[in-house]
């Protein structure tokens, strides 16, 4: 039927309208299927795992996409010849890609980030160096918040390139405090000591108190002493044993010693 109008408009002299009305029809159905396909995949992020800094991201690029497709597609509608378009593009593709090359990388990274999520918004995670909490994961950079308050920007090829640690993801931490006492003081007291420091309200009860003897030094007996606690409650577990055990240690005359030398004079 569509053909028959076509050639009916041809014969009456209407070459360049027949060629007109295709194009028209095909932008008006293909803005049609790119809202379409925009507002499925808006329900489905919605659905999903990502993170939501992502979504926009994705969308945008879809978009981009299906508006090429569907340029293209008018283009050749209207008798334009698409393959010398095509090859231009590709060549200003290549001469773009090989200017943006650091940002396409970082777009990349994003991607990659988005697909594996390794970390989500409000994560305290370690990348590159760098600790802090996941603030926003963007187009082309991570943004971590520093526990001083510092705003660090992160390019997302270097985010994917790097071993990323997460402290958040499994809700717990182990606490260890290295410590050294005298070899005057009985070790079984030290021990007993640094089991009494350890603030009792915030730790996992189920995984208990762990005191050990870790190594004899020139000047001293290493310990250490291990506990289990919520990830956000870290912090306040490693000072708050850390102090107490200062004070423990003066309770129970628990010598703390530091690096001399003993001189023997032999007659």
């Amino acid at each position: 039927m569509f053909d028959k109008f076509v050639e009916w408009l041809t014969n009456l002299g209407f070459g360049a309208l027949s060629k007109f009305i295709p194009a028209v029809l095909i932008l008006v159905v293909g803005m049609i299927v790119v809202r379409i396909v925009t507002a499925i995949m808006k329900k489905a992020l919605a659905k999903s795992k990502l993170d939501k800094a992502g979504h926009g991201m994705i969308l945008g690029a879809t978009r981009v996409v299906l508006l090429l497709v569907v340029g293209l597609m008018c283009a050749s509608a209207l008798g334009i010849d698409v393959s010398s378009v095509l090859a231009l593009a590709s060549v200003a593709t290549l001469a773009v890609s090989l200017a943006l090359q650091d940002l396409l990388s970082n777009l990349v990274g994003g991607f990659t980030l988005l697909y594996t999520d390794p970390f989500s918004a409000g994560d305290f995670v370690e990348i590159a160096g760098q600790s802090g909490t996941v603030k926003e994961v963007g187009m082309t950079y991570t943004k971590l918040l520093t526990p001083d308050n510092k705003m660090t920007q992160i390019p997302n090829a270097s985010v994917v390139s790097s071993e990323i640690i997460n402290y958040t993801v499994t809700g717990t931490r182990r606490v260890d405090v290295a410590i050294s006492a005298s070899y005057d003081a009985p070790v079984d007291d030290v021990l007993a000591a640094l089991k009494e420091a350890v603030p009792a309200q915030w730790i996992l009860e189920e995984q208990g108190i762990t005191t050990l003897v870790t190594g004899y030094g020139d000047h001293a007996i290493d310990y250490v002493v291990r506990v289990w606690c919520e990830t956000d409650k870290y912090w306040d577990v490693h000072n708050t044993t850390i102090y107490n055990i200062k004070k423990v240690f003066d309770e129970k005359k628990i010598e703390m010693t530091y690096p001399h030398l003993n001189v023997h004079l032999d007659k």
